[in-house]
């Protein structure tokens, strides 16, 4: 007896999914997808506005005039065969797209009262598991408490996994590999050392090689210890340079020192001309947004590298929303910008002159550091700007890609955060903006990536923030 043929899937779609990636209705590969009617009327109300959310409610509905226009009997379901081009590779499905034509039979419990858009969809999910015999019925949604509410009433629910960077966030490329006490035993062979422009470097070959990314920050403890960057890996061999030491005394940095390996490389991956993409990556206290400001202001203000230095970040509330704040972009957005005020108190206690060379050195800062906001970035070219992204984890993979893309010849671009403390809906330490970027960039050349994980406050914030 021939075993019986598994079911062909078919994915019915939460708006928030869609509002989310516009391009889910390709990522299905050869399963069907089902939109209920509460759906587009969900999608109508959305469209309007410039927020992200409404810029891909409206992608998706160009998409779903694209398929309608192909023709074909809606009860038979659509054909997803529209090709997209995204990240080099093409998206083209296979399934059938189907619309809600007709009224189904709402069987929900009297547990989920009411007629909400939530609730509505899953008693469609419901009324098409009960009476489609031809296919594997899903939900799929963003929203934790449906998938929820759909395994209490017996629907099979998953989550919208395909803008998934990593399947668990301690995967996530650290930018540190910490070298074996017995490396050079077994990597020092035909070694080649020279030095050029006053900096050391290494070529090395050896099995541990061949695992490293450009740009990787390689560490051996000891007392001799030993700091170094991959500057090229080729077939069997690779390219070290040993990195400045930003912790001495002779080697400040707009007044300010490393106080630990990981400092030492980031300020070493910060102030390298041919590093355009940095991304650094810690829990509060680790030094993010005062080594990123203090390389800028050197290479701003004393190198000439760059013409000025612009922040900006999300602009999202920890608690209730204060509501509308009054004056300029830069002044709307000052509220916002408490840790880069209090870095420059750091950065900027000078004592010569007094009061009065205090009051000038703050007229120079504010005049070279500018305080933009993400909303007004579409459409802009930065050029030879030194570029801070902060809060960075806030952010969707479109949001990083829509910000990046801004940067013009000469334009460096930082991007801090910390994965662990996301304030955005229907984002996670896998799905961030952050997290995305750090992964797509660890193989080029010109970009660089720490993991801080020592915090720098005081003995009060490292003990909060172990205890509590």
């Amino acid at each position: 007896m021939a075993p019986a043929r598994p079911k062909k899937r078919l994915f019915v779609l939460d708006t928030n999914v869609l509002m989310h990636d516009p391009s889910a209705l390709f990522r299905f590969q050869e399963h069907d997808i089902y939109l209920p009617m509460v759906v587009l009327e969900e999608l109508d109300r959305a469209k309007k506005g410039v927020s992200e959310v409404a810029r891909n409610v409206r992608q998706v509905s160009r998409f779903l005039d694209d398929i309608m226009a192909q023709g074909g009997a809606i009860d038979e379901g659509l054909r997803l065969n529209i090709a997209l081009t995204e990240h080099s590779s093409e998206l083209a499905a296979s399934g059938r797209l189907f619309f809600q034509t007709h009224t189904l039979p709402a069987s929900l419990p009297e547990t989920l009262p009411g007629s909400s858009p939530d609730n509505t969809i899953l008693a469609t999910a419901l009324a098409l598991q009960n009476g489609d015999s031809h296919h594997r019925v899903t939900l799929v949604s963003k929203d934790i408490n449906l998938r929820i509410k759909a395994s209490v009433v017996g629907v099979h629910a998953e989550d919208y996994h395909n803008d998934q960077v990593l399947d668990d966030v301690n995967l996530l490329y650290s930018g540190v590999t910490e070298l074996p006490a017995d490396f050079w035993e077994h990597h020092s062979k035909d070694m080649e050392s020279w030095q050029e422009n006053g900096r050391t470097f290494y070529r090395v070959r050896g099995p541990l090689t061949q695992g490293w990314q450009p740009n990787e920050c390689l560490s051996q403890p000891g007392d001799a210890g030993f700091s170094a960057l991959v500057r090229e890996v080729t077939d069997g061999h690779a390219l070290i340079e040993t990195v400045t030491d930003y912790g001495s005394p002779r080697h400040g940095v707009w007044g300010i020192h490393a106080r630990n390996p990981e400092q030492n490389f980031a300020l070493n991956l910060l102030l390298d001309p041919e590093v355009d993409f940095v991304t650094l990556v810690g829990a509060a206290g680790t030094g993010k947004t005062l080594l990123t400001l203090a390389a800028g202001l050197v290479q701003t203000l004393e190198e000439n590298r760059y013409k000025e230095i612009i922040m900006t970040r999300v602009t999202v509330p920890v608690g209730e929303d204060i509501g509308f704040l009054p004056g300029t972009e830069e002044e709307k957005m000052t509220p916002w910008m408490g840790a880069l005020m209090d870095n420059l108190e750091v950065l900027n206690k000078t004592e010569a002159g007094g009061d009065w060379g205090r009051e000038a050195t703050n007229d120079l800062l504010r005049n070279r550091i500018k305080i933009r906001s993400l909303n007004f970035m579409r459409g802009r070219t930065f050029l030879n700007r030194y570029i801070i992204i902060d809060e960075a984890q806030n952010l969707t993979s479109k949001q990083m890609k829509t910000l990046i893309t801004r940067a013009g010849p000469g334009t460096k671009v930082i991007c801090l955060g910390n994965v662990a403390q996301i304030d955005t809906p229907y984002l996670t330490e896998t799905t961030s903006g952050l997290t995305y970027v750090v992964d797509r960039f660890k193989g080029w050349p010109h970009s660089g990536h720490i993991i801080l994980r020592r915090g720098e406050r005081s003995r009060l914030a490292d003990y909060a923030s172990d205890v509590l």
